[in-house]
């Protein structure tokens, strides 16, 4: 502004104003920023869910200067920076993600750049089974209800016990025992059963599960019933001939007694015939054998012999016992030291050592063997079983 003879002039600063205004319209033209080019490569691009990914942006370009800043928008609600173009990143729920690059340049320029990640997820699964069965009983394992959340069928393997390898590659949890939805487990012997259940979807991913089950005994009342076992036999035989016949009384109870008669025909005169009579218990080695006597003639007493054994074992004992199944408990109560003898296979043997000529017709004997009759009574004590509930709630 400039004075001239008492006035103003405002020409010059106006001038200057005016060149101000027009370079301020004129901004873009003097703004010199280049931006960078983003590149961006992830893979896998389909993972599992907690595996991981890696992202490349190193092939991407400051166009001029140097990138200073590479940004990252994981999808997830998580973000990073870095000064490399590399880094990597997990999943831990199943979806899709848009991973965003936002590179930055020292110019103060960006560029942006995106990829898609797919995580499968892994199968959820939902077992239906008894915690605690009695041995013997049904236990049903349902694992039907599993699902994968993309929709995917499903396969099963069920391994029933992982104390036991059963594939024989040396991983206790990888047996495939059953390959269903559902199962029956086998819980014929009491104990806990340790199990492992994997399910696969279509899409390589699996989820495991154990699973336990106490496998509890029963419990019985015991009244041992004494009881008599009668058989008889009869039978001819020639001089040196012998018989045998077989019994198992050890089957039916604990043997206690036995008695046992072999008894000839009366013979017209004397002398009377001589047969043994033998017994062989196999399993225990046990061996009796007694010859027949004569009997008195005058009275028509027939030849005999008697074999008896008393207190073979000791007497059963009524009370409560537990066992996996009532046939278990037998075979222990009839099996158990004080009360196995006798048990297995009895061989009785008749063996006609003399048969004496009857009367002889001619030169003929007519009666050159014997008829016999064979009484065997054997005493036994037989456990009689009743299940019964335990007051706590188990059996």
């Amino acid at each position: 502004m400039v004075r001239i003879k008492g006035k103003w002039k405002f020409s010059v600063f106006v001038g200057h104003l005016l060149l101000l205004s027009s370079l301020a319209g004129c901004t873009g033209v003097l703004d010199s920023t280049v931006n960078p080019r983003a590149t961006l490569e992830a893979y896998p691009t389909l993972i599992q869910e907690g595996e991981m990914i890696t992202l490349d942006a190193r092939e991407s370009s400051p166009i001029e200067g140097v990138i200073t800043n590479y940004a990252w928008d994981f999808g997830d609600g998580t973000t990073a920076e870095t000064i490399v173009g590399f880094t990597s990143h997990s999943y831990l729920a199943y979806g899709q993600y848009i991973v965003r690059l936002t590179v930055t340049n020292d110019q103060g320029g960006t560029d942006d750049a995106s990829a898609s990640i797919v995580v499968n997820g892994a199968p959820s699964i939902n077992i239906s089974m008894p915690t605690s069965v009695r041995a013997g009983e049904t236990a049903l394992l349902d694992a039907s209800n599993s699902y994968d959340p993309e929709g995917d069928a499903l396969t099963f393997a069920w391994d029933l016990n992982t104390a036991e390898d059963s594939d024989g590659d040396g991983d206790l949890l990888n047996d495939a025992d059953a390959t269903s939805s559902e199962i029956f487990l086998d819980t014929s012997a009491s104990g806990i059963i340790n199990g492992m259940l994997r399910v696969d979807d279509a899409a390589g991913a699996f989820a495991l599960e154990p699973f336990e089950i106490n496998v509890t005994t029963r419990t019985y009342k015991v009244t041992w019933v004494t009881e008599t076992l009668d058989l008889t036999w009869d039978e001819y035989l020639n001089q040196g001939e012998t018989w045998s016949g077989n019994m198992t009384p050890g089957d039916s109870g604990r043997i206690m007694a036995l008695h046992a008669v072999l008894e000839l025909d009366q013979d017209v005169a004397p002398p009377h015939d001589n047969f043994t009579l033998a017994l062989n218990i196999v399993d225990d080695g046990f061996k009796m054998a007694v010859d027949t006597e004569a009997g008195n003639y005058t009275t028509n007493q027939p030849a005999k012999g008697e074999l008896s054994v008393e207190d073979m074992n000791s007497p059963g004992e009524d009370g409560l016992y537990t066992s996996d199944s009532p046939e278990a408990l037998l075979e222990l109560l009839l099996l158990r030291s004080d009360g196995e003898r006798g048990q297995g296979l009895w061989i009785w043997s008749v063996i006609a050592q003399q048969s004496d000529p009857d009367p002889v017709i001619g030169d003929l004997d007519p009666d050159p063997g014997n008829d016999w009759t064979l009484t065997i009574e054997v005493i036994i004590m037989r456990p009689s079983l009743t299940e019964v509930a335990m007051s706590d709630g188990s059996a």
